[in-house]
């Protein structure tokens, strides 16, 4: 291989490769492949260093990191370590460099993970990688600053991308890396900021878990507990509780062993629970709005398979009671929105615990730690798993949703435990296929015994006699091959291929007698095998019935297609497939048998061609291919002999019609000889003459059929292919078929056979050519020359016959070659393509037929397109041919994609993930091996533009753009694959495109034009008009607007207006920023420079020279200018089209769009285009106007001027350093923070002495390590004088300080856009805050009028146009000077004050928006005006209710933004609010509630955080209790309050309800609000709750009572701490003792909801479940029949989830009950006697219900004894009748096997009892 001139030599022999893909071994030519791989990556390394050194990011880095792409793809990690290491080094400089176009830097992180993957190949000794690059560079994207102003745009996936790119790079940070990021973060831990958020998923993303155990202490025990307790004791799910789940998570999994997880597991176990929120109880509950965060559930299954094992294995044990507690949720008749996530968890625990399992017993030993022997999870565990999820897993086989989810979940517990996975699913298997009645329920257990086949098949000691249920399972499957259901059909064809290819098909039953070790199973496997032959003929004899009843004359009138319906070509695949299997394991005798069967099926019917005919002749060719000598010998002598016979006899050249018979021997023909060519060369004579014959009958159905005889023929001589797929090698001869089921392949001795053309074969493939593809070339020029003409027909039939020709022998022919098109871009790194070895060598000798076809095509397509151009049938055939002329190398692409696809989903469904090491059956693995081969031919991208491709692609682009549109259309097709093909291939052909678009009056037809714009779009791939490149785009965008000028432009045909939409749509949906400046770091320079040197000394030499590294920065320099200049050019270009006076308006947006797309953050808009989007502010259009709203909001981003930040030292300020230890919350040394009324900045000198810190969360948690705030004001410059300005500047400060604009101005934003549906925008707000803050309060004078005119105006659209530019000004002016903020807050303030005086309904959304965002990253201190004149009087209660709600709604916006540091005002409004709470209207009431929500917010009960100084709740609920006393007294409460307000003679009850009304509306709204939930408090307000809350949904209950309610439901369904339980407990008990049975009736709807919202929190305190069971059974002898009732639905609940065991002494308890003597006087029953005997009846019951989908072994027994009962008196009667018809309903389903729980005696009660009696007996 020589490069660049210089000859290279080999490189060293020794090479100790990090991992190669295995396959390559397998190849035929896998001799050749070692040199190739080491050239191919000498290059890499030398052209890639090469291209930094001389510092061409592009194209030379570009180009050469796309090699190394596909190198990883080709031949893995096939390089030394020294490489791969110094190849990650390389790229992750690459990666950082600081302004590095986004999609280079997505490119360069795709490359680097797919580097960094095998991460057990590198250990941290080998490589360490800086965090804070990535940090930086995560940041600078994520949470980028310019972004949202469209300053800069990122690719779409580039978070994902980013965040994986982390995860790859984690394992390598050094040891200090942990205290680093904690010094980072921990500042922003504010849980009331949106910078928690950020903090703790950085946390997540970030923080290494993977560690030796020696530098734990530098990992994650520096951060554990802290993260831990704030876990523990956050409540409600904040939206980032999810991500510290899934570090703790991620840390379990990779340090099983070494955290202590014991004392959290049940706080985890009850929070996994809530996470689901599952319905409970029996009204339904209030769900809360704000639990819709839930944990990701791919990270709880990884961390509860963490916490499995272990010393008494305690985590088990919860996992086995919450799948009790949730198993019902599985049955198939629960439905809901938790399902999905259910579902998920199911499927995805199994499959992690395999893995984890792996990862103890059988993954090869790295550096990564290993688990310690002491947590390894035992067999007794898995088997403890096993039994804890089988029950869900059977019931969710069956689901509404489909089986997937359960099939893979028992694949998995299957290969963990298969003597417990397997039988249950066996049973349900073998009644499925009894059944008739119940399809979907065989097509289930199908689809799980298919997940579960290898676990069954295989021999193992755990399950030795699995392997006898093969045989009755493939037999009873058999049926199911039904013609009349389909989906029936093909997972029966799924399950018996998956089971034949597994299982030799052999009969061993003369076994036994010769060898006389054999176990009892094997003698009896022996003895069942002979049944295989029967298996096989009736298999055959099925598959034959199928096709009779799909021939084409029974399925379609005679009238429709001759084509097949997808169905059918589905059940064909299926049907070959499966037969293929099924032949390819039989035994010789078997086949032959087997054979003879099909071959008499085959010949003794005439089939038709299209259905059945294709259907019967893929099984021959199935049949054939197992065995090519013995069936061609049969089907290739009868057919040809039908055939010569046939065609001998009379003339058939010239008929139109064709004997049946004829057809059907030549469709047979044309699918047996797809097999080993080796064959079909003793027939070669027989087969040229039936092709010699056949392809030139005039029939078109006959010479399609011989067309596709010679492309198989030519295909099975010239391919390379593997001959044979048995499950074992070598035949089936060995001395005991029986041990060899199941068996995997191995790959290190496969025994693979391939077929490589032999020297025969390569002249027959040629011969053939001639004597056929020959001719019809010569026939094509004599047509075109105008010789001998002819018909269409006959030129159809030649172009069929080049076509047949190309694609059976296209792997023979060289590919095009020919000189290059040279200077398409300029480089100084060689560029050239990679030639991969494919096992053929192509021999010069022989006529070139690809160049004699293309050149051919290439005449005949200019004359078709001149003479006849409506010939569209030629045209699609000749774009095909030139398709595969380009690409076609023996497969195509599309074929290898879904052959790829079909791979990885077998391999799925049949893999071994305990074992691994590639343990997969030898058919997948032979598979894998030709897709190997298969994907080396496809390898194309980078391929070099030729000549010949130029013209090919020019004759595309001339079909593209041609009068008919589906010729259009494959054209376009074909062009876009071939771009993407050919390097830089674009370049040349943009500019031709786009001279199709231009406007001068040339002869272009609408059609061109049309095409042309297709083209851009190309549908499939990258859209042209987007290419990152500043020459195509420089062309294509102003071509694209100045094509409204050309002639053949009609925007009256809406398909051109659609197409140029959808052009447009494209480009901003693809559009990343394209890069200007380009610049290579010196660390990225060393890098390269050791890749050039290491290794190879003769490498050394060719360091680029001192000249070519000068040239190399020159030219690095002048690019960068010449893109500027570039990009300069397209924007002013853009602006030329725009002020042609006659463009059409579509245009006029389009171009105002494009250039929008164009603003960037390095490099300032040009002068004039600020004109034109200053001028777009009033622009008559909507659309351009806000398109120059946000583009001017990101020019005026471009033109801020730096401020100076300054450092501090808070301990220096407040004089308190923080003590040692943690500290959060509100203390001594951030005393100074808090927003003080004696100390506000009033004067100049105040304002300019204080320290302002704008960001909130700052000070709350930590000090960050350099504390950065902006100098104060006196040291700036404070306005711009006109002379310093920028061109940019002078044009807008010109046009907004010229009155008639202003106007304009505001008249167009005071407009209504869509009404009733505007609100505040964000993008006007961003306009005007960067208008003051540039220019300071310049504009202000001109604006106040408007403002003030606004502000009266109560009209909608003024007051938002108000609210947005006040809420610019205020934070435009966060850094002017005193006097002049001073000046502004005199005039605002009246403004505000009016303005809210003026409230409506529809603004006040707007002006809590305005507020909140004017407050927002602010500190409270400098915005005292604002916040005093919000303060001054928020409730006037003279004014309208409504007013008073809308200026509470205002001031919650601001004080919310402030958080803990307005504690002072808090406490303000607290004082204010609370006499007041007895307000009369709702929507006070409510609106009154939620401010209480956010007063109170701060008030949390998190670890080390000090107590606030903000108001404490504690505090509070004692004073409303207080004022509540007259209440608690009351029996009934009623709400007698009406809603005007009567005069103040009110007594002090009528004022509680009212107090209590609002409280009630406290409670409602900080459940789930507030992130710790005060129980105490709570408590004390329940025995109210308790009393007025009623028992039934009704909508007719005054608002109070449904508020009790929905209060009481709420606070159910809040995280208890253990130390809370008694408290609760205690309460309940009181109340269960009230005199209302309303309340008796809550108590236990309550307990329901908080048992199962804090299950495992409860369990692991068994006092109080002690307490729990004694309250139920206390209510269960209640005398209030309701309450009985639902005491004994709560103890089924509890029964259910195992809150306490069903054991001996309750049911002897209730049994007793349940016989207490009634008296017999049937005057007045005692009433005593009768509730204990209900009490015990109702316990039974509560018994049998609490098991709905399964029969335990105490279940018969009480079913008699409540049989019992039928007689009783009521209400006991009722009770036994329902709890009857209920058992009927939930054990219908699987009635077959519950009945075997019983005894007959038991069976016939039963039935008495379920059938229902006669009414007239």
């Amino acid at each position: 291989m020589t490069v660049g001139g210089v000859h290279k030599p080999a490189c060293p022999s020794v090479l100790v490769p990090q991992r190669e893909i295995v396959y390559n071994g397998l190849l035929p030519y896998s001799d050749r492949l070692d040199r190739e791989a080491l050239e191919l990556l000498a290059d890499i390394k030398w052209n890639l260093s090469r291209a930094v050194l001389l510092r061409e990011l592009w194209p030379g880095v570009a180009f050469w990191s796309r090699k190394l792409f596909s190198y990883l793809k080709l031949y893995g990690r096939r390089f030394s370590k020294e490489d791969h290491v110094l190849f990650i080094k390389l790229l992750y400089e690459l990666v950082t460099l600081p302004d590095l176009e986004p999609h280079m830097m997505q490119s360069y992180a795709r490359l680097l993970i797919q580097l960094l993957k095998k991460k057990e190949l590198l250990s941290r000794d080998d490589l360490q990688l800086p965090w804070r690059p990535l940090y930086q560079l995560y940041e600078r994207v994520v949470y980028s600053k310019t972004e949202h102003l469209g300053l800069i745009w990122f690719p779409n996936s580039v978070e994902h991308i980013l965040k994986a790119l982390v995860k790859s790079c984690r394992p390598y940070f050094p040891a200090p890396t942990t205290k680093e990021m904690l010094e980072e973060w921990r500042p922003l831990l504010c849980v009331f900021d949106v910078a928690m958020q950020k903090a703790i998923s950085n946390m997540e993303l970030f923080l290494p878990t993977i560690m030796p155990p020696d530098e734990h202490t530098k990992g994650f025990r520096l951060w554990f507990d802290e993260l831990m307790d704030l876990w523990v004791s956050v409540q409600n799910q904040p939206s980032w509780e999810g991500h510290l789940v899934n570090l703790f998570a991620r840390l379990a999994n990779d340090n099983i062993g070494y955290v202590n997880w014991a004392p959290y597991i049940a706080t985890i176990f009850t929070r996994i629970l809530r996470s689901f929120n599952l319905p409970v109880g029996v009204n339904h509950m209030v769900a809360l709005r704000y639990l819709t965060t839930s944990y990701d559930i791919g990270h709880l299954v990884l961390w509860i398979t963490a916490l499995l094992g272990g010393p008494g294995n305690p985590a088990q044990k919860e996992l086995t009671c919450l799948f009790n507690s949730i198993a019902s949720f599985y049955h198939p008749s629960n439905h809901g929105c938790w399902q999905s996530r259910l579902m998920r968890l199911l499927q995805r625990l199994p499959a992690s615990v395999v893995r984890r399992v792996h990862r103890e017993r059988h993954a090869a030993p790295s550096w990564i730690t290993l688990v310690p022997e002491s947590q390894r999870l035992t067999d007794e565990d898995l088997q403890e798993f096993t039994h804890s999820l089988t029950g869900a897993a059977l019931l969710a086989m069956f689901s509404k949703s489909g089986c997937t989810d359960a099939a893979y979940a028992l694949q998995n517990l299957a290969l963990l435990t298969p003597q417990l996975a397997i039988p249950p699913v066996l049973e349900k298997t073998y009644a499925a296929m009894e059944t008739l009645t119940e399809p979907h329920t065989l097509t289930a257990t199908l689809s799980c015994m298919i997940g579960m086949a290898r676990s069954l098949v295989t021999p193992s000691h755990h399950y030795p006699e699995g392997r006898l249920h093969v045989l009755p399972l493939l037999m009873g499957s058999l049926p199911g091959v039904d013609p009349n259901d389909f989906s029936k059909c093909m997972i029966t064809f799924q399950f018996i291929t998956t089971f034949t290819m597994l299982v030799p098909l052999v009969d061993c039953s003369s076994f036994p007698s010769q060898h006389g070790d054999l176990s009892e199973v094997e003698k009896d496997l022996c003895f069942a095998s002979a049944e295989f032959e029967d298996f096989v003929l009736q298999f055959l004899d099925r598959c034959f019935a199928l096709i009779d009843s799909s021939t084409l004359e029974q399925t379609r009138d005679e009238m429709e297609t001759d084509t097949q319906t997808q169905l059918e070509s589905l059940v064909e695949l299926g049907l070959s497939s499966t037969v293929s299997t099924v032949l390819t394991q039989c035994s010789t005798h078997i086949y032959t048998v087997a054979l003879q069967k099909v071959y008499n099926f085959a010949t003794s019917n005439i089939f038709e061609t299209c259905v059945s005919g294709r259907m019967v002749a893929d099984m021959c060719s199935a049949a054939a291919k197992c065995h090519p000598a013995e069936s061609l010998q049969l089907f290739v002598h009868h057919c040809c002999s039908v055939i010569f016979h046939i065609t001998g006899n009379e003339d058939l050249q010239s008929e139109d019609e064709l004997d049946k018979e004829l057809l059907w021997n030549l469709q047979l023909l044309s699918e047996v000889t797809r097999v080993d060519g080796e064959q079909l060369l003793k027939y070669q004579e027989k087969l040229e003459r039936v092709l010699c014959t056949c392809v030139r009958l005039r029939c078109k159905r006959a010479y399609t059929l011989a067309c596709g005889l010679l492309e198989h023929t030519l295909r099975s001589l010239s391919l390379i292919y593997p001959t044979e797929y048995r499950s074992t090698s070598g035949g089936f001869d060995t001395d005991l078929p029986i041990q060899d089921w199941g068996r995997p392949g191995d790959v290190s001795a496969l025994g693979l056979c391939w077929h490589v053309p032999s020297r025969e074969e390569e002249n027959f493939v040629f011969q053939l050519l001639f004597r056929l593809l020959h001719p019809e070339l010569e026939r094509i020029k004599g047509h075109v020359s105008g010789d001998q003409p002819m018909s269409r027909e006959e030129l159809w039939q030649s172009l069929a016959i080049v076509q047949h020709c190309l694609l059976g022998a296209g792997s023979m022919l060289p590919p095009l070659d020919g000189p290059h098109v040279a200077d398409l871009v300029p480089s100084m790194v060689n560029l050239g393509e990679v030639k991969l070895y494919n096992g053929v060598e192509y021999d010069d000798s022989r006529q070139n037929y690809r160049e004699s076809i293309c050149h051919t095509m290439r005449l005949l397509l200019h004359h078709i397109l001149e003479h006849t151009e409506d010939d569209t049938k030629s045209l699609f055939v000749i774009i095909e041919i030139v398709s595969d002329l380009m690409f076609f190398q023996g497969i195509h692409k599309k074929e290898f994609d879904s052959r790829w696809k079909s791979f990885t989903l077998v391999k799925k469904s049949m893999e071994n993930r305990l074992h691994g090491k590639k343990q997969h059956i030898r058919a997948l693995l032979i598979d894998r091996a030709l897709l190997q081969h298969e994907m080396r031919k496809l390898v194309v991208e980078g391929s070099e533009y030729k000549k010949v491709h130029q013209e090919l692609l020019c004759d595309l682009l001339l079909l593209s753009t041609s009068t008919y549109s589906q010729v259009r259309s494959r054209a376009q097709n074909v062009l876009t694959t071939a771009l993407v093909t050919y390097s830089f291939s674009c370049r040349d052909l943009i500019p031709r495109i786009v001279k199709l678009l231009s406007p001068q009056p040339t002869n272009g037809t609408q059609q061109q034009f049309k095409g042309a714009l297709y083209c851009l779009l190309a549908a499939h791939s990258v859209c042209l008009a987007s290419v990152r490149d500043w020459d195509c785009v420089g062309m294509v965008w102003p071509a694209l607007v100045r094509c409204g000028l050309s002639p053949a432009m009609t925007l009256e045909e809406h398909s051109v207006g659609q197409l140029l939409d959808d052009i447009i749509d494209r480009v901003h949906r693809q559009h990343d920023t394209i890069g200007i400046f380009f610049t290579v770091s010196e660390s990225c320079i060393e890098v390269a420079t050791q890749i050039a040197r290491l290794h190879n000394p003769a490498l050394s030499l060719e360091l680029p020279t001192v000249e070519e590294l000068k040239e190399g920065l020159q030219r690095q320099r002048i690019r960068n200018i010449v893109n500027a200049r570039k990009y300069e050019k397209l924007v002013n270009d853009l602006l030329d089209c725009l002020e042609d006076k006659e463009l059409p308006w579509k245009f006029e947006h389009m171009a105002t769009d494009l250039l929008s797309l164009l603003l960037r953050d390095d490099h300032p808009l040009p002068p004039d285009a600020v004109l034109y989007f200053t001028q777009g502010l009033i622009h008559d259009s909507i659309s351009i106007r806000k398109v120059a709203i946000s583009a001017m909001a990101g020019i005026l981003k471009q033109l801020k001027r730096p401020r100076k930040k300054v450092a501090v030292k808070p301990s220096d300020i407040s004089g308190v350093a923080d003590p040692e230890g943690m500290w959060a919350g509100d203390r001594q040394a951030n005393r100074w923070l808090q927003y003080n009324s004696n100390n506000l900045p009033l004067s100049e000198e105040q304002w300019d002495s204080q320290l302002h810190v704008e960001k909130t969360h700052v000070g709350y948690y930590s000090w960050p390590r350099e504390m950065m705030i902006y100098a104060s004001s006196q040291k700036l410059k404070d306005d711009l004088p006109y002379e310093e300005m920028n061109e940019a500047e002078k044009i807008i400060s010109e046009y907004f300080s010229d009155p008639e604009f202003i106007e304009q101005l505001i008249q167009f934003l005071s407009l209504e856009d869509r009404k009733g549906k505007d609100s505040f925008n964000p993008r006007r707000f961003f306009l005007f805050k960067g208008l003051f803050r540039n220019f300071g309060n310049v504009f202000l004078p001109l604006l106040w009028p408007h403002l003030e005119q606004l502000a009266t105006d109560p009209h909608e659209s003024s007051q938002r146009c108000l609210c947005e530019i006040t809420a610019g000004l205020i934070r435009g002016s966060k850094l002017w000077s005193f006097s002049k903020v001073n000046r502004l807050w005199h005039l605002l303030c009246p403004l505000i004050r009016t303005a809210l005086t003026n409230i409506t309904v529809e603004t006040y959304t707007d002006w809590g928006t305005c507020i909140a965002t004017a407050c927002e990253g602010r500190d409270p201190r400098k915005l005292h005006w604002l916040l005093e004149l919000l303060m001054e009087s928020p409730l006037i209660g003279e004014g309208s209710s409504f007013r008073d709600a809308s200026l509470l709604y205002v001031i919650q916006g601001g004080l919310a933004q402030h958080q803990w540091r307005v504690s002072e005002l808090l406490h303000r409004l607290l004082a204010y609010l609370e006499p007041k709470l007895t307000q009369v209207y709702k929507n006070v009431r409510e609106r009154i509630g939620s401010v209480l929500t956010y007063i109170f917010m701060i008030d949390v009960a998190l670890p080390h955080t000090q107590p606030t100084s903000s108001p404490h709740v504690a505090e509070f609920v004692t004073r409303v209790l207080e004022r509540l006393k007259p209440l608690t007294s009351e029996a009934e409460i009623h709400n007698h309050v009406h809603e005007e307000n009567a005069p103040e003679t009110e007594d002090e009850c009528t004022q509680a309800v009212k107090l209590l009304t609002t409280v009630l509306k406290w409670l409602m709204a900080s459940a789930g609000r507030t992130f710790t939930t005060p129980v105490q408090q709570q408590l004390q307000l329940l025995p109210l709750l308790f009393k007025i809350a009623p028992v039934e949904i009704d909508e007719s209950y005054d608002e109070m009572k449904q508020d009790a309610r929905t209060c009481l439901s709420l606070m159910s369904q809040g995280l208890l701490y253990p130390q809370h339980i008694p408290l609760v407990l205690a309460a309940l008990e009181e109340m269960a003792g009230s005199r209302s049975w309303h309340a008796r009736y809550s108590v236990l709807t309550y307990l329901q909801i908080m048992v199962f919202y804090n299950l495992f929190t409860l369990l692991s305190v068994p006092v109080e479940v002690q307490r729990i069971h004694q309250l139920v059974m206390r209510l269960l002898l209640d005398e209030q029949l309701e309450v009985r009732d639902m005491a004994g639905t709560t103890l089924s609940g509890l029964l259910q989830c195992q809150f306490f065991p069903l054991d001996c002494s309750l049911q002897t308890q209730l049994q007793t009950l349940s016989q207490t003597r009634l008296p017999k006087a049937r005057g007045e029953l005692a009433s005593t006697d009768l509730v204990r005997r209900h009490a015990g009846v109702l316990g039974l019951s509560a018994c049998i219900l609490s098991s709905p989908y399964d029969v335990p072994i105490w279940m018969p027994q009480i079913l008699m004894d409540l049989s019992d009962h039928l007689n009783d008196p009521q209400p006991i009667e009722m009770t036994v009748k329902k709890t009857l018809s209920e058992f009927r309903r939930t054990h219908h389903d699987n009635w077959q096997e519950h009945r075997q729980r019983f005894t007959d005696d038991q069976l016939l009660v039963l039935t008495d009892l379920l059938v229902s009696p006669c009414y007239y007996a």
